[in-house]
């Protein structure tokens, strides 16, 4: 398999097509349910890129890319976003959090991938 890719997704389905389009180019797809998981989970895997949902329950994407981006074993790990809201002032509150990339869903599978490709 190809890089190690860290995917922080709530819904079932977003995850499984992340994944499996992760999967089917190269990449080697860790999924997380669960944002609470999802430091212990990058500390355990190094992943070369973390795919974030924004609107995640318990905690919120943009406090998982705060607490990524103050960790040192994590900060130099990319961020994409990615996110059903799409406003312009959104994408400035996501890269300001730290997020080196930002997608809106629905996804396109090109720029989805193209996107991740930059990065890993």
């Amino acid at each position: 398999m190809g890089k190690t890719i860290l995917v922080v997704e709530d819904n079932e389905l977003n995850l499984r097509l992340f994944c499996d389009l992760l999967n089917a180019h190269g990449y080697s797809a860790h999924p997380v349910r669960d944002g609470r998981d999802a430091l212990a989970k990058a500390r355990e895997i190094s992943p070369d890129l973390i795919v974030m949902d924004i609107q995640l329950p318990h905690v919120s994407g943009l406090e998982l890319i705060g607490q990524m981006k103050a960790d040192l074993t994590l900060r130099a790990v990319p961020i994409m976003a990615v996110t059903a809201y799409a406003g312009k002032g959104d994408e400035d509150q996501i890269r300001a959090a730290g997020a080196e990339a930002y997608v809106s869903k629905p996804i396109s599978v090109i720029k989805f991938i193209e996107s991740v490709g930059a990065f890993a």
